[in-house]
Formats: C-alpha cells, structure tokens, sequence
C-alpha cells in the first residue's frame, strides 16, 4: 500500500465513554478515518502507525446534526469511525506516557 495514502487515513482517536469502555473490556480502539477509507487501509494504518496486529475493522458511518442558528437550518460534517480490534497481546496506548 501506498505510505502517503496510509498516513491519511486515521484522522483522529475518538475518545468517549463508549470508546474508553470498549478498550477495557474487548481491546478495541476507536479512530475517525477520513470517510473514503477502506477497511484494509484501515487495518494497514493501524498496523503501521502502532506497530500491532489487527483482527478485524469495523466501521461505521454517522450523518451530521441539523442544527439551527436564528431563522436558518444548517448541517454539521459528518463522519466516519472505525472499530478496530486488536489481536491478544496486542496494546495501544493513546494517552502516551503519564
């Protein structure tokens, strides 16, 4: 895969309680992935960027707001996040060193 492309790929971790939850207990990170993002890109950045192995990608795609300001509708961004699990024994620690 392209290197560039890889580096593209994760935009940000997507940190809440779910996220944080979901890390405890099933060893799964959650990332913002730019919304043309495949799952193999997905998997290669991860694997790439953290230096883990990945055993599946799942992703999900959620619509923006409306939201109104005075007399007019508008539309926030949407976007895309990825679910990804880890093989065991594998970690990521997103928080760097405290």
């Amino acid at each position: 895969m392209n290197q560039e492309r890889l580096m593209k790929v994760l935009l940000a971790p997507h940190v809440s309680e779910k996220a944080a939850n979901a890390a405890d207990s099933g060893n799964q990170y959650v990332f913002k992935v730019a919304s043309d993002a495949t799952k193999t890109e997905i998997r290669g950045a991860v694997e790439s960027l953290f230096n883990v192995q990945v055993q599946n990608v799942r992703t999900v795609n959620i619509k923006g707001k409306v939201k109104r300001t005075g007399a007019r509708l508008g539309r926030r961004n949407g976007v895309r996040k990825a679910y990804v699990a880890l093989k065991p024994g594998f970690e990521i620690d997103l928080m760097g060193p405290q």
